[in-house]
């Protein structure tokens, strides 16, 4: 996807004050409004305009997006920098927005915007604050195990003079046995405040995994790239292999090939109902780095008649 300048749709310096950024987009709205504006792409740049607009007057938006930096040029091609939005805090719902949807770059950071303001009003779910959303990352063995973990959040506000101020603040979260990547932890009350002193709206914590050195995950099941010898794949042997619940012994079949998946049931995520766990096989030959290795080499190339590109006719 490309990348969007927001500050350059509303010829904006990056520190801008609030009271600067409403103020351009008044004038830019006057402008390029399309029942005023007699320019053909005058709706295109209103929306823009509005997209803009609907991140850089969020201060919690507009912090999560300066985080992404400031080398990108509008235009180029873009993906969210990996843990990008890690302990950032902001509303999961928009604000007001005159334009309808929104850019596939602004839904990739942001998500789909929610409710506008004036339709929540109209339904009276005006009471409650809104809900803020972070992201945490845990390591695998606390979604085996449960833990309880302490966070770090970042949470923009706008000071008196217009600027965008980050505060942060310190969390003991209790991580639940099982959660997987995606999942939500809520925090009842941790919110934003309400408007009219109703309640405080919550937090979500979105959880993901930080990389693992020997496993990956996909949703409950996990999995384990298992180096083995030309011999066990070949002639099946009893192994020890390494899990997240300490070592089991595997059975690996006769005949095994490159990439063949073996499943212990159960051993994944202890999800309801629990993932499992999955090895890969992966054949690594031996080394030939001595003359013995080398005649050992030489000797099988004599015994065995085999040719792996038989199939493709040479």
């Amino acid at each position: 996807m490309q990348y969007k300048d927001y500050y350059k749709v509303m010829w904006l310096p990056r520190n801008a004050t609030q009271v600067e950024i409403k103020r351009a987009y008044r004038k830019l709205a006057r402008k390029h409004h399309p029942d005023v504006s007699k320019e053909p792409d005058a709706e295109a740049k209103f929306k823009e305009l509005g997209e803009a607009y609907e991140v850089l007057k969020d201060p919690q938006k507009r912090a999560a997006y300066d985080r992404l930096g400031s080398h990108w040029k509008a235009g180029e091609d873009f993906s969210p920098p990996p843990n990008w939005d890690e302990g950032f805090e902001f509303s999961s719902a928009s604000a007001d927005s005159e334009t309808g949807a929104f850019s596939h770059f602004f839904e990739q950071l942001f998500g789909r915007s929610g409710l506008r303001s004036a339709d929540r009003r109209q339904r009276g779910i005006h009471a409650r604050g809104l809900d803020s959303r972070a992201k945490i990352y845990i390591d695998l063995e606390d979604s085996i195990q449960g833990a309880t973990r302490n966070f770090s959040l970042s949470m923009p506000e706008t000071d008196a003079q217009g600027f965008v101020q980050v505060r942060h603040r310190a969390l003991n979260i209790k991580i639940p046995k099982g959660i997987k990547a995606g999942q939500h932890i809520r925090l009842t009350g941790q919110g934003e405040r309400s408007p009219d002193d109703g309640k405080t709206g919550n937090l979500l914590l979105e959880v993901a995994f930080n990389a693992h050195p020997m496993y990956r995950v996909s949703e409950t099941d996990i999995y384990l790239n298992l180096p083995v010898t030309p011999w066990e794949a070949k002639l099946g042997a009893r192994i020890k292999v390494p899990t997240p619940n300490g070592s089991v012994e595997l059975k690996i079949p006769p005949h095994s090939q490159q990439d063949s998946h073996l499943r212990l049931k159960g051993l994944g995520l202890p999800a309801k109902p629990p993932g499992d766990f999955y090895v890969m096989l992966k054949i690594v030959l031996p080394p030939a780095n001595t003359e013995q290795a080398k005649a050992a080499y030489q000797k099988m190339q004599q015994e065995f008649d085999f040719n792996p590109r038989l199939s493709l006719g040479v």
